[in-house]
């Protein structure tokens, strides 16, 4: 039973939480080509999503980011420029398509870009009710850690639960269209057959009639 529930656990952080964790290296105002390092999430319209950004120390750098969202009108959720520490955003989804979350750390003027300027950065990526639940215990910091991370773990189940609930239901649809298609199809197999009898019966009497006046056949 233990285990059962460790996977089920195991199974919902990886579909509600997305993290990450990188070197950032520092480039020049005049080097810095394009958004940055990005990276990107499938999230459904109107649905809510946590991002959390830890940033390491590194000195004479500025770590800005970007989160916008792909689709036929991108929409731009948060510009940050230069993150201390931690960061966090909350929106809700405006349509369906990719999340993105660009990085760009840049030199101070007066220095060149070498290995030994980088920043570490950590990105987690919360979705749906456990976004939700996290943003409500981020602002009441009185909650105790186990209580946290209790709530956390039950709107995660609930997620997955809401989930299951609505796929049971797209399986009870497609099954009753199923059986409505395949009655519909015996119906109409049974007709095209008792036109094919009745109009080979038909033909035979007509083709009978038509000798007997002939007198071809008695």
């Amino acid at each position: 039973m233990r285990s059962s529930f460790s996977l089920l656990i195991g199974a919902t952080l990886v579909a509600l939480t997305s993290a990450v964790k990188f070197d950032l290296k520092a480039a020049t105002a005049m080097e810095q080509e394009g958004p940055g390092r990005c990276f990107s999430q499938y999230v459904p319209k109107d649905t809510k999503v946590l991002v959390t950004v830890n940033v390491g120390q590194g000195y004479n750098q500025r770590v800005d980011c970007t989160i916008f969202e792909d689709g036929e009108q991108p929409n731009v959720f948060a510009k940050k420029r230069d993150i201390k520490d931690e960061y966090n955003n909350a929106f809700d989804t405006l349509q369906d398509g990719e999340i993105n979350i660009c990085f760009t750390n840049t030199l101070d003027d007066g220095f060149v870009s070498s290995s030994d300027y980088y920043r570490e950065v950590d990105v987690e990526v919360n979705v749906g009710t456990e976004a939700k639940t996290i943003e409500e215990i981020t602002k009441n910091k009185h909650l105790p850690n186990l209580e946290e991370q209790t709530r956390v773990l039950e709107a995660m189940v609930d997620d997955i639960l809401g989930e299951m609930n609505y796929l049971k239901g797209r399986e009870a649809k497609l099954r009753n269209t199923n059986e409505s298609t395949n009655e519909r199809v015996k119906w109409f197999s049974l007709l095209s057959l008792f036109t094919l009898i009745s109009l080979g019966v038909w033909q035979i009497l007509y083709l009978r009639s038509f000798f007997r006046r002939k007198r071809l056949i008695d």
